[in-house]
């Protein structure tokens, strides 16, 4: 009986951990006018250490959650100097990836969006992107639709979803 209650309930704490990431994928694509909730995200982000070494960062989110083993970093070589949209810009040479994702979200706003929209076009790509804007404080406080902006911070499950997205390509590149 003990083993069967211990399996009961690790299945309840998946499926409650599960649903809830669910539910903020859900959430986010009704926010964002997506067809269905993003399975695969993909999220940029540019760091540079002064103006030089400039290095791009992707993180993966497979279901809501870190996908480590897909995490890239890509040198940018094109330019020297601080230029996070040129950065964006940049095509990788492996840009062979195997799986195209359901949504694009890069650390910054409208600037970065218009930098890899033209990109993504040129290599016929065509996946939602978004900007994720923070506030003064480094808090994830918007998305970028590249034309405007969707207010997320009531959206609380979606809300904290875009948010660990943001801290984890931010702390990754």
């Amino acid at each position: 009986h003990l083993c069967i209650k211990n399996a009961n309930e690790h299945l309840a704490q998946n499926a409650g951990r599960l649903g809830r990431e669910f539910a903020a994928l859900e959430e986010l694509a009704q926010l964002l006018g997506l067809p269905q909730a993003p399975e695969y995200i993909e999220s940029y982000d540019i760091s540079h250490t002064f103006g030089a070494d400039n290095v791009a960062g992707m993180v993966v989110f497979h279901n809501g959650r870190p996908m480590k083993k897909a995490y890239k970093k890509f040198a940018i070589k094109g330019f020297d100097g601080q230029n996070d949209v040129g950065s964006m810009q940049e095509d990788p040479e492996d840009s062979t990836f195997k799986i195209l994702p359901d949504l694009i979200l890069l650390d910054g706003g409208d600037a970065q969006v218009h930098a890899v929209l033209p990109v993504l076009a040129g290599m016929h790509i065509d996946v939602p992107v978004f900007g994720m804007v923070k506030d003064s404080k480094h808090r994830t406080r918007a998305i970028s639709t590249g034309g405007g902006e969707i207010q997320i911070n009531a959206n609380r499950q979606s809300f904290t979803l875009v948010s660990s997205i943001q801290e984890e390509v931010h702390r990754f590149a």
